[in-house]
């Protein structure tokens, strides 16, 4: 069976969505993965570029509230900022709690080439936590 993750930050804009298509790429069918955010903001266009630059298409996902997933069970929330680890709310089945404290490039200031900056940035320090998580729950799969 697929471990359910839920992904969460304040926007679902930028970091959400960039570890949502990260994990759906590269925990491939082993992983249901959905992101959400505390106030959803649409997804940011320098966090679509920054995913292509890799491979990893995210063009196609939405923004989404919190809310939608009231009363999910997830084996996995991970949040990707403070401000939503703070507001978190409770999930059925007692999943395992991940803080992962990110800037938002979302809210980068700066000319659009260093917001690119920001967003790739950001991007990668995703990508090394996400080998983290993967390596932590390897021997954690449902059966």
């Amino acid at each position: 069976m697929k471990r359910r993750v839920l992904i969460l930050c304040t926007g679902n804009s930028a970091r959400s969505q960039m570890a949502e298509g990260l994990l759906r790429q590269v925990g491939g069918d082993r992983y249901e993965v959905h992101s959400a955010g505390i106030r959803p903001a649409g997804v940011n266009p320098l966090a679509v570029e920054a995913m292509g630059e890799i491979g990893v298409d995210i063009s196609r996902q939405r923004s989404k509230s919190v809310a939608e997933f009231d009363g999910q069970s997830f084996d996995a929330v991970i949040t990707v900022c403070d401000n939503a680890a703070e507001q978190c709310p409770s999930f059925p089945g007692a999943p395992r709690r991940f803080r992962w404290s990110l800037p938002d490039p979302a809210s980068m200031q700066g000319t659009v080439e260093e917001k690119r900056a920001a967003s790739r940035s950001v991007r990668d320090r995703i990508q090394m936590r996400m080998r983290e998580f993967l390596s932590e729950n390897r021997g954690t799969q449902k059966e």
